[in-house]
This record gives structure tokens, sequence and C-alpha cells, in this order.
């Protein structure tokens, strides 16, 4: 995510809504990049589409740029938001995304001040990188995911808490800055944290999380 930045600040205005989708086409998978330097991001999936994405806003200048380009191998989608990252304290900006459980993704995703609600267990990850700026993060992982895949988070200032499958295979290593570490449902494997699923398991989850000023809360349930 983003790092928020003080810069002039726009006065808010008349809230907008948008309404933005993309088809399912030939694209074997997707990579997928947000970028949302201020305000409430929250991602999950069924969506009968490749996605669906709802945008409510009052600063006129956070107007989201939505770009997708088609592959016969790998998609991209670029969703943004342009213009200040500081606004009157009356602004509103908020996306709903809704993705396809279905195609294989690769995530990206910069957000700097506000909040973010991650739940990607239902989709079909292939890879998960989080930048957060100053905010809250709740990532879900909990589902039965294809194949094994690598999430890593790197956290400014703020909390992140991390939902984990206690049925998949998991691997995570956690360190903070100036911030605590809490874990549940997980023990300690030399360097890492793992679950009991984890020798056996079929399918892994590989995660790295990294703190700044805050707390990480991992959670295996």
């Amino acid at each position: 995510m983003l790092v928020g930045c003080t810069g002039n600040q726009t006065p808010s205005g008349p809230e907008q809504h948008e309404s933005r989708s993309v088809d399912l086409d030939k694209s074997e998978s997707v990579r997928v990049e947000l970028k949302m330097p201020v305000g409430e991001l929250n991602v999950r999936g069924d969506a009968t589409k490749f996605v669906d994405a709802d945008f409510t806003y009052n600063v006129p200048a956070w107007k989201p740029d939505l770009r997708y380009h088609s592959s016969p191998s790998v998609g991209d989608l670029v969703i943004e938001q342009h213009g200040p990252s500081s606004s009157s304290g009356n602004a509103k900006n908020r996306w709903d995304l809704r993705f396809n459980n279905e195609v294989p993704v690769e995530f990206r995703i910069e957000c700097g001040a506000g909040e973010a609600r991650l739940e990607l267990g239902r989709l079909n990850v292939r890879s998960v990188d989080v930048t957060m700026g100053a905010g809250t993060l709740a990532l879900d992982l909990r589902g039965a995911p294809r194949q094994d895949y690598s999430v890593h988070v790197r956290g400014g200032v703020g909390e992140a808490t991390v939902r984990l499958p206690k049925d998949v295979g998991v691997s995570a290593t956690a360190s903070g800055g100036l911030g605590d570490i809490s874990v549940t449902g997980l023990h300690k494997s030399d360097d890492r944290y793992v679950n009991d699923a984890y020798e056996h398991a079929s399918r892994r989850i590989r995660l790295d999380i990294q703190g700044g000023v805050g707390t990480i809360k991992l959670i295996a349930e």
C-alpha cells in the first residue's frame, strides 16, 4: 500500500458512486494491481464476471482509474487512485471489489492511510504482495487453495491481522519493528511459525509479514 503523505488538502464535494466491471475472457491468469493512497478498500470473491467494482468517493480527484489489458496467457488489471493523499475530515473514499473465484490471480496491493479488508481465501490465489502505510489491515486467507502460494506483507504504522486456515499447511515468519506479535494456532519451529497440518499438507501457504510501528496478529482457525 502507498504511504499516505501530507500534501495539499483538497476539499470534499457531493458523494459520487460508480460501478465498473471486467468480463471473463481467455486470459489463463490475471495480475491485479491495486493502488489506493487513502480510503477504505474491501476485496472479496463470488463475482460472476472477472471483477465487479463499486466506488464511492466525494473528492473528485479521487475518481478511480481502471485499466485492463487482456492476453491469452496473463492479463493485467490496474485500479489506481490519483489526486492528493489527504483531504478534509469529511472526505470519503471506498472501493468494494468482488473477484471471480476461479480465475488464477496474482495480487499486488498498495494502500496508505485507511483500512483494508481482504477476504482472499475463496479466490484462486497464486501470490499476494501487500504494502501498507498508516492504517489497519485485515487479511483473511481461510479457504481451500488450488496450489501452493506465497504471501508478503509489509506494514507501516497500524495493525495487521492475518487469519489462516487450520487444515492447509501454513508456514509463517513475522517480525515487528516497534510493535507486538501475537500468534494463535501456530507453533514455533526454528525461525518460523507452522500449524499442525504443515508437515503432511498437500497445499501450503507461505507467509512473510513485517510490521513497522504497530501490532501483528496471526490467527489459524
